[in-house]
């Protein structure tokens, strides 16, 4: 428990530090934001914000996971596998955000090329895990276990896969995805620690600490934002802890923002597509309640707090079925 203390101010302390003379660069450089024109009215402002700032985020937490995984006697192979999946969907992010700076535009990667690129490295992981684990295609919570076999592969990748885009998805505001991302990690280390797999406990508490730290520059009105080269990681790099954890299905509640996020945007596709209506004035569901008009502190306030106590819930249902209460 104290290394991971340690690994979150690791986290934090890096993260402030390197914010600075990034941000500085990014202005200097003019590297800024371009909003959609389907944006919000609100959100015209954010324009030309200096973007790119997961490289500060994933700078840090790489450095700080490594010390605090080097003091706990815990760097293995399985650590580097996570901080490879992490790095390398840091590259697939910054090519997004690259090609939209490029363009001075918001179109980045298509969507095809970009979902490939995230199946590729979510393979990385999971192949790992089936050649290595015993029973790696089980999925298990406490006593209960489904066996899936070499269906385990395809769940794998797809909830890999599917946290990187869901995380993605709920960076909209200022502080959103940083701040609900912090109690999302401070779960995963508490789960990934009581489940026998520290280097997942270690990194999720550098990630934690790092997206602390962010918010610092990324609170309302925010001087940098993630962009993809932040968001696509950091949400993958969840997904890949909770697969390496062995908690896939608990990531449902640890990652409950960001599932209510991605399942409004669903919603609001079929309901458009087979009706012409619109179940939320705008998707993802973050906008709906700018529409609605609830200030952008009040969102990220309110979604945050959703993200703690579902953080709370998760541990303590992880901790009752590992006891046989439930």
């Amino acid at each position: 428990m104290i290394m991971l203390a340690v690994a979150f101010l690791l986290g934090l302390i890096f993260c402030l530090l390197f914010g600075v003379p990034y941000i500085d660069f990014l202005k200097k450089h003019m590297i800024g934001q371009y909003v959609k024109d389907c944006a919000p009215e609100a959100h015209a402002k954010k324009q030309g914000t200096p973007t790119t700032g997961g490289i500060f985020i994933i700078t840090a937490v790489m450095l700080g996971s490594v010390i605090a995984l080097a003091m706990a006697q815990c760097l293995t192979t399985e650590a580097f596998i996570i901080l490879l999946t992490l790095l390398f969907y840091t590259f697939a992010g910054f090519q997004d955000d690259y090609i939209k700076i490029k363009g001075k535009g918001n179109d980045g990667l298509t969507p095809r090329g970009k979902l490939l690129r995230q199946i590729a490295i979510a393979m990385l992981p999971v192949l790992y895990l089936m050649m290595t684990k015993t029973g790696a295609g089980d999925l298990s919570i406490g006593h209960y276990v489904l066996h899936l076999g070499w269906l385990y592969p395809v769940f794998a990748v797809f909830v890999i896969t599917g946290a990187s885009n869901a995380y993605n998805l709920t960076d909209g505001l200022d502080g959103l995805a940083a701040s609900t991302g912090v109690f999302a990690f401070l779960a995963c280390a508490l789960i990934s620690l009581f489940s026998g797999c520290p280097e997942a406990a270690v990194i999720s508490a550098t990630v934690a600490g790092a997206l602390a730290g962010f918010l610092r520059y990324n609170k309302p009105k925010a001087e940098v934002f993630m962009g993809d080269t932040g968001s696509l990681a950091i949400g993958g790099l969840l997904g890949t802890v909770a697969v390496m954890g062995k908690f896939e299905i608990l990531l449902v509640i640890i990652a409950g923002v960001f599932v209510m996020e991605t399942l409004s945007v669903i919603i609001q596709v079929i309901s458009f597509k087979t009706t012409g209506k619109r179940v939320f004035k705008m998707s993802p569901i973050h906008h709906h309640f700018e529409l609605c008009d609830w200030s952008e502190k009040k969102i990220v306030f309110v979604f945050a707090l959703v993200s703690a106590i579902l953080a709370v819930i998760s541990i303590v249902l992880y901790i009752l079925v590992n006891r046989g209460i439930l």
